[in-house]
């Protein structure tokens, strides 16, 4: 990894300070760590370093100084937001009533020169990325620095829509938005007039500008953005950006669907691909959480799951360190299981699932069978069963009975009484894990087929399976960039996976 080169042009922005400013930040000497410089009309001028603010002067700001700045800074636009030509430098202004200016922010910009190492594999891939984290982190130093690696070294046509001049700084050139609130309109028109291969956006922080993502991500365009929020999960419950991870809606379920996935009949799901394939949650500077596939991400936690995400971070030597490893929508799945001292139920693929009840009721278990529409045989015998279902007492007044089927790695489900409501919840969630092993099947079943399409160029017809399967291998067959369709009628409803 090469060292890191930092341009902050910090001279030019001296410039537009007045003189004892300048002269107190230059006996401090520490211009590397320089965040801010602070000017509010009669109080001391201050500097912002990380973690700290120092005073610059004894003497309160004056109107004098206020006017300094101004008259040498670019345009106030209507977020009242100024730069200095050809610098990264952004100077945010207070207005009083009269629309006078009475406090000045001065943020430094600077262009930091292989930030970006870090994540500089998921840039290559060309797929669109989402950077998140708390303000001041360095989402925009890690935003300009993604854009000059896809401009210069990778050769492809990027457009910057930018309202606060940071990306690429101030001055007339082809970036800028003129009106800010205006900036989802801009984002449309750069697709339509400039036929970029990358749009890279800062700051996506309203429901329009998320709209305006989606429709550019169904046009093809690569994304690179940020946006407002320090993780995946803020985005998910927040009703203004959710349209960025897919969007989230209320289904109700049939009755028969919601006894196949036994749960109740509205659920959320989400509604749409993402906009954004990655999100890069900046945890630190040199520390970041990487979601490799949304869409995964988001399903999984409407399912109440969490899939961890792959952990990098710098090590002092400057190399790449993975922290920790991506985990997948299944094995948070089993990992949940695990969680809640529960095993997975393990039934042989295209076999119904064998039940011992032992103690339970019969004709109650058959009728919890019944509602459920779960397809199920009870045997006779503990060791033919793929779940043992018995009652607290029966389990506490002779454990010895369940041991060899515990040892066999059997699960047993221990319900409090002998109810048609305890049988039925037992079912509920033996349906459940069962459900996890199916997906499991279906989702190596898929990715089998893919790697025979991609090597042989011949489609492939899977398995019939249920609705929620056929859709997950879509999925699959998606993120491969490979064609795929449901064909046949129920109940041998299946995928084609092709070119």
């Amino acid at each position: 990894m090469r060292e890191l080169k930092i341009t902050d042009d910090l001279d030019l922005l001296f410039t537009a300070l007045p003189p004892r400013v300048v002269s107190s930040l230059r006996d401090i000497d520490r211009r590397e760590d320089l965040l801010e410089v602070v000017l509010d009309l009669g109080r001391e001028p201050e500097a912002r370093f990380p973690g700290e603010a120092v005073r610059l002067s004894e003497d309160p700001v004056g109107r004098e100084d206020i006017d300094y700045i101004v008259a040498r800074v670019g345009d106030f636009t209507d977020d009242n937001r100024a730069g200095i030509e050809r610098t990264l430098h952004r100077i945010s202004a207070i207005r009083n009533r009269q629309g006078r200016v009475v406090g000045l922010t001065c943020r430094i910009g600077r262009c930091v020169y292989g930030t970006v190492d870090i994540i500089r594999d998921v840039v290559d891939t060309g797929k669109s990325l989402l950077l998140l984290g708390r303000p001041g982190i360095g989402k925009t130093t890690k935003l300009r620095e993604v854009a000059r690696i896809l401009a210069d070294e990778l050769n492809k046509r990027v457009v910057i829509v930018d309202t606060s001049n940071e990306i690429a700084g101030d001055g007339d050139i082809p970036h800028q938005v003129q009106r800010p609130h205006l900036q989802h309109d801009v984002m449309i028109e750069a697709v339509e007039n400039h036929m970029p291969e990358v749009i890279v956006i800062d700051e996506i922080g309203t429901q329009a500008e998320a709209m305006a993502a989606r429709t550019i991500a169904e046009r093809g365009v690569q994304l690179i953005g940020t946006a407002h929020g320090n993780t995946l999960d803020n985005l998910i419950v927040n009703p203004t950006l959710a349209d960025l991870i897919g969007g989230i809606h209320a289904v109700t379920l049939s009755d028969e669907e919601a006894r196949r996935r036994g749960t109740q009949k509205t659920v959320l799901e989400r509604k749409a691909p993402p906009s954004f394939d990655v999100v890069i949650e900046i945890l630190e500077i040199n520390r970041l959480a990487i979601h490799h596939e949304v869409a995964e991400v988001v399903d999984a936690y409407l399912r109440g799951l969490v899939a961890s995400p792959e952990i990098r971070q710098l090590t002092p030597d400057g190399e790449v360190e993975v922290v920790a490893a991506r985990e997948s929508f299944a094995a948070a799945a089993r990992a949940h299981l695990l969680a809640e001292g529960r095993r997975e139920v393990s039934v042989p693929y295209g076999r119904e699932l064998h039940i011992f009840p032992y103690g339970i009721g019969r004709n109650k278990l058959e009728r919890a069978l019944h509602d459920l529409d779960l397809r199920a045989q009870i045997v006779k015998h503990a060791d033919q069963a793929d779940v043992i279902l018995t009652l607290k007492a029966h389990y506490r007044r002779d454990p010895g009975k369940f041991q060899d089927a515990v040892a066999a790695g059997i699960p047993v489900h221990v319900l409090r009484s002998n109810t048609y409501h305890q049988v039925l919840g037992a079912l509920r969630e033996v349906a459940t894990l069962s459900r996890t092993s199916a997906e499991d099947h279906a989702l190596r079943e898929a990715q089998t087929a893919i790697q025979h399409v991609l090597q042989t160029s011949e489609p492939v017809e899977l398995t019939p399976q249920s609705a929620y399967l056929r859709r997950l291998q879509h999925q699959v067959a998606n993120h491969s960039q490979l064609s795929s369709q449901s064909v046949g009628i129920e109940p041998t409803r299946r995928v084609r996976i092709s070119k």
